[in-house]
């Protein structure tokens, strides 16, 4: 390690810092240090008691100190492989793809050659070195290079420049920071939390709205004011096919066409825009059928259970079982009702590789249902339940990502004197 350099030449890309402040390169305020592997065929050279850190066990880091590791190494093959042994306080980065990962040194270890270590010097505190860094990951990615994978290089490294207040001003920011990333980290697991549960309220809706799982292959006792009818007694079921590849010409048309690669984006929504389009060549030269505005789609292969309704004329392939809905029910709440027994249908299905329902077990289908104007009454509750959820998870999610946010925006005005 060099002695701290007292003129250093500022890059005129960096601005201006605090008075008492320097711009000063990595190499004269730590020694950086790479790593290495023991060879992995020596039984002698493994299992040992000396943490050997990898890019994997960094980036599994819960917190900034690493004390263990997911491989330890002996003395021999410490000895072995040529790596440092660096001391407690050091700061150790992943330098190779995902280059960025860090974490200070809680025991004495090593490395492998992904990972570069920064032992500091007296100038330098290690938490203020660790922020520095981390503030600094977003431009270190861009410096590497390599044709397999991207990777940081050791002179890259010592001649990298950071900002360098007087140690006591380094060792009040650090302890700033530390407060205040621990408090945004607290604020990230809540507001996780928070957003994980509002997930679950659309299913939470859908099932309060029945009295039970609304869709069964068994005869069951209805509760009052409700009905058991099989489904195919009040609406037409019908399949879907895919016209043939081999003929481009049937592809490319104006009949949207659902297939399995739409149905996730498409799952408790009006399908209206496809992936794909056919036309009528490829309807009448295949199986395939033109199907109504408000027929409702049921994924029953690979996909199981995602549902939507068409809200204009639509083909669907052969992954897909399709309701035409006759006077007396009414589509988005046989939609509905589908959703709530997603699991329930999921169980239904058989086959070794990808799990299918049979159109003969679709046959079965039994629907529980109130009279019609009841049907169109819990409709409008879900569509104003289901808007409200979906609101409060698009607000989750944006304060989700106004939280992840903050610590490139503290550690900004941590390093341009703002702390």
């Amino acid at each position: 390690m060099s002695s701290p350099t007292t003129e250093v030449p500022k890059p005129k890309t960096r601005p201006k810092l605090p008075e008492g402040w320097r711009w000063v390169r990595l190499g004269d305020v730590t020694k950086v240090v790479g790593g290495s592997t023991p060879k992995t065929g020596i039984k002698e050279y493994w299992n040992g008691d000396i943490v050997w850190i990898t890019p994997a066990d960094l980036g599994k880091l819960s917190t900034r100190e690493i004390y263990s590791s997911g491989r330890k190494i002996t003395q021999l093959g410490y000895e072995s492989s040529g790596a440092e042994l660096v001391p407690v306080k050091t700061v150790v980065m992943s330098s190779r793809a995902p280059i960025g990962h860090l974490g200070i040194a809680a025991v004495p270890l090593c490395t492998n050659q992904g990972c570069k270590s920064f032992i500091p010097s007296e100038s330098i505190d290690s938490v203020y070195l660790y922020f520095v860094l981390k503030q600094a990951v977003p431009e270190l990615q861009l410096l590497g290079r390599g044709a397999t994978f991207l990777e940081i290089s050791k002179t890259q490294l010592e001649n990298y420049f950071i900002p360098l207040p007087p140690l006591e001003t380094q060792r009040r920011i650090a302890a700033i920071l530390t407060e205040q990333m621990e408090a945004v980290e607290k604020a990230r697991k809540a507001a996780e939390e928070g957003l994980e549960a509002a997930r679950e309220l659309p299913e939470a809706c859908l099932r309060s709205a029945f009295p039970t799982v609304p869709i069964t292959v068994n005869t069951a006792p209805a509760p009052k004011g409700w009905r058991w009818t099989l489904l195919t007694d009040f609406a037409r079921l019908e399949s879907g096919h895919t016209p043939s590849r081999r003929r481009e010409e049937w592809w490319g048309g104006d009949i949207p066409w659902i297939s399995l690669s739409d149905i996730r984006a498409l799952d408790g929504k009006t399908a209206i825009q496809t992936r794909e389009y056919t036309n009528p060549e490829g309807i009448a030269n295949s199986s395939a059928r033109v199907l109504p505005a408000g027929t409702v789609v049921l994924s029953r292969t690979a996909s199981v259970g995602f549902v939507t309704v068409m809200g204009r004329p639509m083909a669907t392939s052969q992954d897909f079982v399709n309701w035409v809905c006759g006077p007396e029910l009414e589509p988005w709440y046989l939609a509905y009702a589908l959703m709530a027994s997603r699991e329930y249908i999921r169980s239904l299905g058989s086959g070794a590789v990808h799990q299918t329902v049979y159109v003969p077990v679709v046959q079965r289908f039994r629907l529980l249902h109130p009279n019609l104007e009841t049907q169109h009454r819990i409709v409008a509750e879900l569509n104003a339940k289901l808007e409200a959820t979906q609101a409060l998870i698009r607000s989750l999610e944006a304060q989700l990502e106004a939280i992840r946010a903050l610590p490139a925006a503290i550690l900004r005005r941590a390093f341009s004197g703002e702390l």
